[in-house]
This record gives structure tokens, C-alpha cells and sequence, in this order.
């Protein structure tokens, strides 16, 4: 017997329908890289979508295409996302960061057809157009092409229809080794992973929000805030530059109450306030992601009455997985106490399962008890089955995926990350996190930016190094540090040497890179090794 309830497929083209609905007046702003500023409605980001997707039609694309943008956070990059599923297509969105070996890989392992770009990457689109086999169609968005494109469409059309299982995204990871891989999202999960994203300890949307996402919309799903932004009807104040003046300019004028971004881009926040003596008085709301958030860091935005999402994820968690949500006593918590809770990497919404297996034996699953670290895995509607054009195996039916973490789980639930499973550092048959070592270093003062690596040493097997950038004009010695790290880490895990360099090495997707700090430091010799 079935249920008598309305049919209602989970496509995401919905959401953008009800946002145009509901909330069609509520502005999208875009400040452009030559420093002018556009200003459109949800409205007019869906009537755009459907004009996109009868110019689409006219070009070929079929349900199941794979349409490519290379683009920054921008109005026109928005129309894209449901102008692409709109005509049945998958939205690609490419990394612009990435080396031309990855860029030539990915386009043409995903069989891209159209891809739309920024103006700022044509040099990249001439150089590998040659290399790009399957894509029949370029289109500028800023420098009037795509304008002209779709004006010659009335969006008099309706969006495709299909099953809700349907891909409609796709993201690629950008791994350490080996090529890039495929996340394929579907209409279902993404739908499932918006409302979900609505929710206090998330994103905590309304319609009084004003959305600035420093993270860019081609990475892991700009988090999912295009989907979870029109489920809401929020206002977006989108930069096509990452420049901190440029932003804590946009957030002051437009009033901005949520910001996402990976913490150097709070770094380099601070860094222009404590310069010009800038404040952000409407901002309540900051999610933190892509790597671990230092206690100082927290501890600032909390201060200044900022709630921390502190969040955990990746491309193939769509990317949410968890956040420092609220406990049920935070209000009869010390402050202290509540920054602590916040730099962990908090609990799962429900859709969410997490478990712990042991580094020796994945068989073995861990308890929670808030002591027993162990690698992470995951599995949820929203969590990648396997990759794309992969063939299916017997870990399908197992439905837990490896994320590569090390972690530890609370008995209520809490995740602390303590490390990548590639990067703990193993010294003396026991475990040192390097992730722990950075966060300790980052409270100094004098530290910018600290990234732990293992060195080999021939009686511990390894031993850590810590590599720090110094923050403008500081001094400080590596005897200091280790000085300052001697108060919340154990003896043994001090590192036997502290380097100073200008810069530490970051992927494309902002974060550290530790292989390539590994190989930076390849012939590297400890003084008593």
C-alpha cells in the first residue's frame, strides 16, 4: 500500500522557483573585479536561468550534458547553476586554481560540451582549448557575451523534468596523488542537503539573511549556499575578488550577517581590521570549513558577538557533515568552555551518521568515548556512493565511506578531527596530530600561518617539524615557540626543530599542502638523527 500524500520530485529547480515566488524582489549583489556593482532579484536570477536554458536547448544540450563554468562568486555565475540543471544538464564547476595537467584531465574525463567562463581566465581558456576534446561551445559571462547570448531568449519555457535521482552536479576533488575524481550529485541529495543547510547550527537562514560567501563557487559546491540561499530567499553580495578591503567594505555597506570562508580568509579579515580599524557590526553568523579554525580565531569572532559554525566536510559530503552546533547547557557554560566546544568540529545534523574504525583494522569499529582516535568514516543521502565513471564494488552495499581523517567521537556526539590519516605523524609507535601541534602554534602571537610535518628519524621512525610564517614585523625564535607549545601539548610531541620560511605551500583549494611541504623538506636532516 502506498501513501496518499501529492507527488513532489526533489529537483532543485524548486528552489529557485520558490525563491522567485516568495521571495522575487530580495536582492543578489555583484561586485564585479573592474569595481563596479550590479544588482538583480531572485527574480530576475530565475527568469535569467530559463532564458539560459532555451539558449542551451538552441545549442544542443541534452539532458545528462555535463555544462562547465571556470568563474568567480558572481549574479551570472548564480544563473548558470539553474540554468544548466534546468535544461537536464549537470553543472561542472571547474577550479581555476588547479595545474593545466588536472584542468585537461577533468574537462575531458567529465565530457564537458559548453563551458562559460570569466574574462579574467581567458589566457587559461586559450591554452588548453586545444587540449579540451569534447567542449563545442565557449561563452564569456562578463564581457557581454553571455548578456547577448541569452537575450535573444524570452523564457517562455519550462525546466526539464525527471526523476529526482537524476545527476545534476558535478564537482571533482582536487587528491594528492593520482588524478582528480568525480563527486556526482544528485537532484535528490542536493535538494536534501539545502533544507538541511537551513538550520540554525548551519547556516541558520531567513529571510532577513545577507549572505557574503568568500568561498567560491567552484569549490565543493560553494558548500551548498546556492541552493540553500533560494530554499531561503536570502539576500547574496557576491565578490569576483577575494580582497579583504574589498569585502569588509561590501559587508559594512550592505549590511552583511553571514560569511563563509576557509581561515585564511579570516586571517586576512583580521589582519585589514587590526590595520585600519575596520569593524563589522552586522555580522552574527561566520562559517568557518576547509580546514581547521584555530581557538584565537574563534575566540575573536565569539567576542565580538559572531556565532562560529565551525564546520566539517568535504566535496563528498556535498560538503556539510558537521558543525559546532549549540549543547543543550551552552548557555550554563563558561566562555571558555564554549570556545573549546566551538573549535571542535561539532555534531552531525540528522541525515548524517559517523563511525570510527581502527588504523590497523577497518573491521574493527571504535567506541566514542572521547579518548579513542581512530579513521573516519561517514554514510548519509547526501554522501558519495562512488565516484564518477566508477565501476560499482562491493563497498556500495557497505554504504560507509573513508574520508581520510583521523578522529576522534565524543560520547554526545562530538567530532574532533585529529589529523589526515596521510599526515599523523607517527613517532615511537605512537601517534602525534600535527593538526593539533598547528593550533597550538597558531595561539602565539608572533605566528602567521604553522603547518606539522614527520621527519624520518631513525630510532622514532619519525619525528615532527614545525614550519612557521611569521606575522609582519614579529620576532620570534623556534626555543619560543616550543616554549609556548609546552603548555598544552605533551612533552613528546614537541617538535624537534622549528623552520621559518616566508610562505608555506597551498593547493588549490586554499589549504595547506602538505605533500608539497613533504617534499619541500624531502632531504631534511634532524640535528640528532
Amino acid at each position: 500500500m502506498l501513501g496518499a500524500m501529492q507527488d513532489f520530485d526533489l529537483r532543485v529547480t524548486h528552489l529557485i522557483d520558490h525563491a522567485a515566488r516568495e521571495t522575487g524582489s530580495r536582492e543578489i549583489v555583484t561586485r564585479w573585479a573592474d569595481g563596479s556593482e550590479t544588482r538583480t532579484t531572485w527574480a530576475g536570477i530565475r527568469h535569467d536561468a530559463l532564458r539560459m536554458t532555451q539558449a542551451l536547448r538552441k545549442v544542443g544540450v541534452q539532458p545528462g550534458d555535463r555544462v562547465a563554468t571556470l568563474a568567480m562568486n558572481h549574479s551570472r555565475h548564480l544563473v548558470s547553476w539553474y540554468g544548466a540543471v534546468g535544461v537536464g544538464g549537470v553543472l561542472h564547476t571547474i577550479n581555476p586554481r588547479l595545474f593545466d595537467d588536472q584542468l585537461e584531465y577533468i574537462a575531458n574525463h567529465a565530457e564537458d560540451v559548453v563551458l562559460l567562463y570569466d574574462a579574467a581566465f581567458a589566457p587559461i581558456i586559450e591554452r588548453m582549448k586545444p587540449k579540451w576534446t569534447t567542449i563545442k561551445r565557449y561563452i564569456c559571462f562578463d564581457n557581454g557575451e553571455f548578456e547577448a547570448w541569452i537575450g535573444d531568449e524570452d523564457g517562455n519555457t519550462t525546466w526539464a523534468t525527471g526523476d529526482e535521482r537524476d545527476p545534476c552536479m558535478l564537482c571533482y576533488t582536487s587528491g594528492t596523488t593520482g588524478n582528480p575524481k568525480g563527486v556526482l550529485y544528485e537532484h535528490r541529495s542536493t535538494f536534501l542537503h539545502a533544507i538541511t543547510g537551513l538550520q540554525p547550527a548551519i547556516f541558520d537562514f531567513d529571510a532577513r539573511s545577507v549572505m557574503l560567501p568568500v568561498v567560491p563557487m567552484f569549490h565543493a559546491a560553494s558548500w551548498g549556499l546556492p541552493w540553500a540561499g533560494a530554499a531561503a530567499g536570502i539576500k547574496f553580495v557576491f565578490s569576483a575578488v577575494n580582497d579583504a578591503a574589498v569585502l569588509c567594505d561590501l559587508m559594512n555597506r550592505e549590511k552583511v550577517t553571514h560569511s563563509a570562508g576557509v581561515p585564511t580568509v579570516w586571517l586576512a579579515t583580521f589582519k585589514h581590521m587590526d590595520e585600519t580599524g575596520t569593524t563589522l557590526p552586522t555580522l552574527r553568523q561566520a562559517i568557518i570549513g576547509g580546514s581547521a579554525a584555530p581557538r584565537f580565531m574563534i575566540e575573536r569572532l565569539m567576542k565580538a558577538g559572531v556565532n562560529v559554525a565551525h564546520a566539517w566536510g568535504m566535496t563528498e559530503t556535498s560538503p556539510i557533515g558537521t558543525t559546532g552546533a549549540k549543547t543543550w547547557d551552552w548557555d550554563d557554560r563558561s566562555f571558555e568552555d564554549q570556545v573549546t566546544i566551538k573549535q571542535m568540529q561539532g555534531r552531525v545534523p540528522f541525515g548524517v551518521e559517523l563511525r570510527t574504525v581502527d588504523l590497523g583494522d577497518p573491521a574493527k569499529v571504535l567506541p566514542r568515548d572521547g579518548q579513542t582516535s581512530g579513521a573516519l568514516q561517514v554514510r548519509g543521502p547526501w554522501v558519495i556512493k562512488r565516484y564518477f565513471k566508477a565501476e560499482a564494488d562491493a563497498t556500495d552495499a557497505e554504504q560507509w565511506f573513508d574520508t581520510g581523517d583521523v578522529a576522534i567521537l565524543h560520547p554526545d556526539g562530538t567530532l574532533q578531527l585529529t589529523d589526515r590519516t596521510k599526515d599523523v605523524i607517527k613517532s615511537g609507535g605512537e601517534w602525534i596530530s600535527s593538526v593539533e601541534l598547528e593550533n597550538a602554534a597558531m595561539s602565539h602571537p608572533a605566528v602567521a600561518e604553522a603547518a606539522a610535518i614527520g621527519i624520518y628519524h631513525p630510532r622514532w621512525d619519525e619525528r615532527p617539524i614545525l614550519v612557521v610564517v611569521k606575522k609582519a614585523g614579529a620576532e620570534v625564535t623556534g626555543d619560543e615557540i616550543k616554549a609556548h607549545l609546552a603548555k598544552s601539548v605533551a612533552k613528546w610531541w614537541l617538535p624537534d626543530a622549528v623552520e621559518f620560511v616566508a610562505e608555506i605551500p597551498h593547493g588549490g583549494t586554499g589549504k595547506i599542502s602538505k605533500k608539497d611541504l613533504r617534499d619541500q623538506f624531502r632531504d631534511y636532516k634532524l640535528a640528532d638523527a
